[in-house]
């Protein structure tokens, strides 16, 4: 199976990447679904929620703010770097990703979809002001401040540039990732439940287009069912072996 994987991968015309949260917990960050995960410690409606927002923002904040502080000491792991390897190698033409760790960026790849938003992305709640507290480099004085954040432009409350329970995907990262699996030929799915829609309809888009779905993860999910090829094991193991096969198959003009 991984050789016929790795077959598929080299000789792909337009490879993509779907992921969820799974391809970064061996960077330390817990998945929401799985034993241990998220929603076994906090309550999704008390934190993840429009309406928890407005019921109470200084408990989301202090929820995301605990999360921005455990993902900037996260690194990307051999998943997250295969991944970049295969778009230095002209192969992966994007990665369309459920994560907002802004892991896939830090480890070097340049497409990327982010249909979830991204933890160090703000946003206000009143005007159009946003703001990446990487890019502005004030990550560290925003997680210093203690009042609840406040627009610099009107004084409204921010709130992280994520999508919660209830609210609609951003449209253009949404089109943008359906219109690259309309044109994908195999799309790599790696460490996702397949449960959360509309992003788990990317692979889906993928298969009804002619093209073949490889997934890996620890256990089956949504997706196996219309998958190809099921390569079960954890997403940095199975990636670096992957990417040795297919560098090989490379080499090897036969494969």
């Amino acid at each position: 199976m991984m050789e016929e994987a790795a077959k598929l991968i080299a000789h792909s015309r337009f490879l993509i990447a779907f992921t969820g949260a799974g391809i970064s917990a061996e960077s330390g960050i817990p998945t929401f679904r799985d034993k241990g995960g998220l929603w076994e410690k906090y309550r999704v409606e008390e934190v993840a929620t429009p309406e928890a927002f407005r019921r109470n923002p200084r408990l989301v904040w202090e929820f995301y703010k605990m999360r921005m502080r455990l993902m900037k000491e996260a690194k990307p792991n051999r998943a997250h770097l295969a991944l970049a390897e295969l778009e230095k190698m002209g192969l992966l033409k994007a990665v369309i990703t459920q994560n907002i760790d802004n892991l896939h960026r830090e480890a070097g790849n340049k497409n990327v979809v982010e249909l979830h938003g991204n933890i160090y992305r703000v946003k206000c709640t009143s005007c159009a002001y946003r703001e990446n507290l990487l890019d502005s480099g004030r990550l560290e004085e925003f997680l210093e401040e203690e009042g609840l954040p406040k627009c610099p432009e009107c004084g409204s409350l921010l709130r992280p540039d994520v999508v919660w329970f209830g609210e609609p995907l951003p449209q253009e990262a949404l089109q943008k990732a359906f219109k690259l699996a309309e044109r994908a030929d195999v799309c790599l799915v790696i460490g996702t439940s397949g449960q959360v829609f509309p992003a788990a309809y990317v692979p889906y888009i993928v298969k009804e287009n002619g093209g073949y779905v490889i997934e890996i993860n620890p256990r089956e999910s949504g997706i196996t069912p219309i998958a190809d090829i099921f390569l079960k094991g954890f997403a940095g193991e199975t990636m670096e072996h992957l990417l040795a096969k297919v560098k090989r198959c490379l080499k090897d003009k036969g494969c």
